[in-house]
């Protein structure tokens, strides 16, 4: 289904019906032009009910998700690092992602659930050795990302990438609002996590170390950028794992990470079958 809002509405259409303009994916790889003209088409599409569909990730498999971590100061010195001067650079793997509404899943393995509320930056124009006056040219349009980790995992050894891939744990949506919607570069959005209501995170994307247009810059200098590529920006202070008591995430609740001006991701959480009861689990920690 392509989905698209207006006026406070959703309308759609399905793969197949006359007027369809073909998956997310597609759209981006033939540049904002196209991304307009489904829009159009979508704004004379049927009415749709939010509650009535299942919302998957904007991009369900994109060719790279490249995730940076500490990239606010506070959450850098929370973390026990100093911030650094080149990004903390890590990848995620597809099979991470969920959409908004589904389930976040507590894994068997561990009780040590933190959420982490990112902006992403979509890749809308390959290229490599961009320099930082051209950079925000490669964005097409930006989304909201839940960086959710297992912390044990991420520190069983210096590589970050298993606590940072557990399946069902990298909630993305629930759209992706095109870039010229937009300050440049995403710049002074409030982001804010709530966990059961309570806000937990609570920043702007001005407090960014990297901005947008420099970890284009950075990352291209190693690293070809495609059409359909992610970049998840960083969370700011505030994660479960710096706090005291830790405050990790359990079986009933629910996530929510909202961005100024992009939208609001909201998941609950769910024990993996076999999980272990995060009270128990909790007092040894």
């Amino acid at each position: 289904m392509a989905l698209g809002s207006a006026n406070g509405g959703f309308q759609g259409l399905l793969d197949g019906e006359p007027g369809f303009p073909g998956p997310l994916s597609g759209l981006i790889s033939e540049g904002s032009g196209a991304l307009r003209e489904a829009g159009l088409r979508l704004a004379k599409a049927p009415a749709i009910d939010p509650a009535t569909i299942e919302w998957l990730p904007p991009l369900p498999a994109p060719g790279k998700i490249i995730c940076v971590g500490l990239n606010y100061v506070d959450h850098s010195i929370e973390s026990g690092f100093v911030p650094p001067t080149y990004p903390t650079i890590f990848a995620r793997f597809s099979s991470s992602l969920i959409g908004h509404g589904a389930p976040i899943r507590r894994p068997a393995a561990s009780v040590q659930l933190d959420y982490e509320g990112e902006m992403v930056a979509v890749i809308g124009k390959a290229g490599r050795h961009i320099g930082r006056a051209h950079a925000l040219d490669h964005v097409i349009g930006y989304s909201v990302f839940n960086d959710v980790s297992i912390r044990d995992f991420q520190t069983k050894s210096p590589q970050w990438t298993v606590g940072k891939n557990f399946d069902d744990t990298g909630p993305f949506g629930p759209f992706m609002v095109t870039a010229d919607e937009l300050p440049a570069g995403g710049k002074g959005l409030h982001i804010q996590t709530r966990l059961n209501g309570h806000t937990v995170q609570d920043a702007s994307t001005d407090d960014m170390i990297f901005d947008v247009a420099s970890l284009i810059s950075i990352l291209s200098e190693a690293i070809t950028l495609w059409p359909g590529d992610i970049i998840v920006s960083g969370t700011p202070s505030g994660v479960g794992m710096a706090r005291k008591p830790p405050l990790f995430m359990k079986h009933g609740d629910v996530c929510e990470v909202e961005i100024e001006g992009i939208g609001t991701l909201r998941n609950p959480v769910a024990d993996e079958i076999g999980a272990a009861p995060a009270r128990k689990a909790l007092a040894s920690a």
